[in-house]
């Protein structure tokens, strides 16, 4: 009898993720934007004066790599440092007018990419998958938590 730890689905998540990203880039392309630029972009567009540490840390990035991102970005209009009242060394990062005015398209084209990705599956079906993935995210970061044994 099967278990369900004998089901293969790392691949499959792997491959979605990969079919997903590449498709979104296509749609994206007119902006100008890569996906790690849109990502920060859109981080920063719901959360507005985070320090770059912060960035990365939502982004699950090296600090090093979104001050890369966000060079390009203030580069392009997109995003602009502004000096930490609080704290004189650090920055504090904000979308510009710019940005806005690319947001809501790249939400429509991520909408439609959902869209396309889930034709024919219902409502019920998606919300079960999405459980399961959570359930299953859930467990992988609890490998990342000491065990009680291990706290002592």
């Amino acid at each position: 009898m099967t278990k369900t730890e004998d089901i293969s689905f790392g691949y499959l998540l792997n491959d979605v993720t990969l079919l997903f990203r590449k498709h979104f880039d296509r749609r994206a392309v007119k902006f100008g934007l890569t996906r790690a630029q849109w990502r920060a972009t859109k981080v920063l567009y719901h959360r507005e004066g985070l320090r770059q540490t912060e960035l990365a840390e939502f982004l699950e990035m090296e600090p090093i790599a979104v001050g890369r991102v966000i060079d390009r970005l203030q580069s392009a209009g997109f995003v602009e440092r502004r000096p930490d009242p609080r704290d004189r060394r650090a920055w504090r990062l904000y979308v510009t007018e710019q940005a806005r005015d690319v947001i809501a398209d790249m939400e429509l084209i991520g909408r439609g990419l959902r869209k396309d990705a889930t034709k024919g599956i219902e409502l019920a079906e998606m919300q079960q998958a999405m459980d399961v993935l959570n359930r299953i995210k859930e467990n992988l970061q609890a490998l990342d938590q000491p065990a009680d044994d291990e706290a002592i």
